[in-house]
């Protein structure tokens, strides 16, 4: 159970925090197409990128990690990224493709999640593929920010990169899940 005192550590406030982000995130991209408001964008993106950083550092410096810090922080990474998406999609700046994978990715790890963690009583802790993963899509959508060629080979091998983390990320999710669940019913036994 989760209760006030863990919800209100550094780390959590941070991650939510983040979370909240995704506001100005979709209200930022409505007038994408000024280089100033790309730049914006990159700058807050940027900002988000340190909190998702610092969240973690402060809740192991603190022994602060907590179930509701590791719902909120994936959560919050997951709201962004989907936010950023979505409006990229929107306004024609990311393919059907690359939209449809990055948001059934999410949406299949979030609901994994919940049901792994209800029949295990825990919530899964991220990992270091599902990070490698939010940063690299991270670092196309801070390309696309910065408004870099999309034929230029930085953009096009971070673009594939996250391609392949992302199918590798859900297969990694997944084949995590079954241990944890095969090890949850070796114990009831």
């Amino acid at each position: 159970m989760i209760n006030k005192k863990e919800i209100l550590t550094a780390s959590n406030l941070l991650s939510t925090f983040r979370l909240l982000l995704a506001v100005p995130f979709w209200i930022l991209l409505d007038n994408f197409g000024t280089s100033s408001i790309r730049y914006y964008a990159f700058g807050l993106a940027l900002f988000a990128s340190l909190t998702d950083v610092l969240d973690g550092f402060l809740a192991r410096k603190f022994k602060q990690v907590t179930e509701y810090g590791k719902i909120i922080d994936p959560l919050a990474d997951k709201i962004c990224i989907g936010v950023i998406i979505i409006k990229l999609f929107m306004i024609g700046e990311i393919s059907t493709f690359y939209f449809l994978l990055i948001i059934v990715r999410d949406l299949i790890i979030f609901t994994g999640g919940i049901i792994v963690s209800k029949i295990i009583g825990k919530v899964l802790p991220s990992n270091v593929l599902g990070k490698i993963t939010v940063i690299n899509i991270g670092i196309v959508i801070l390309l696309i920010f910065l408004n870099i060629d999309r034929n230029n080979i930085v953009f096009l091998s971070v673009y594939y990169l996250s391609i392949l983390l992302s199918i590798a990320s859900v297969i990694g999710y997944a084949i995590r899940a079954f241990e944890f669940i095969r090890q949850k019913e070796n114990e009831s036994v």
